[in-house]
């Protein structure tokens, strides 16, 4: 979804659920239907490519099913719930304390000797 060239200028940009965020919310709640990736799209009001894009992670991780060109809800509705309450925990941590930048983090992480160094 496009926006304005002033939000975009100003950092005050839309938020709201995430692609996946919204594809998973949309199958969960038609989860006795398969749809193609375009209905998908059109149901969240998404752009295919990046639906497609969104799709292709959430099967990695099973949180969707693929036949042909159809994509529904995984039947492990547990594992859908334990990878939201995973994300909003982690949304949360990174609100309070303003995330976790990676460079910074491995400059203070202490050093680990490899697995294979490791006493067995």
């Amino acid at each position: 979804m496009p926006v304005r060239i002033e939000e975009f200028e100003t950092g005050e940009l839309p938020s709201g659920p995430s692609v996946p965020e919204q594809i998973l919310a949309y199958l969960y709640a038609n989860r006795d239907k398969a749809f193609t990736r375009s209905e998908i799209a059109t149901g969240i009001d998404e752009n295919p490519n990046t639906v497609g894009t969104a799709l292709s992670r959430l099967k990695q991780r099973d949180l969707v099913r693929h036949k042909g060109e159809y994509w529904a809800i995984t039947n492990d509705l547990d594992r859908v719930a334990d990878a939201y309450a995973l994300h909003s925990i982690t949304e949360r941590l990174d609100e309070d304390d303003g995330g976790i930048e990676p460079d910074e983090w491995e400059a203070v992480a202490p050093d680990q000797p490899h697995p294979s160094e490791r006493d067995g």
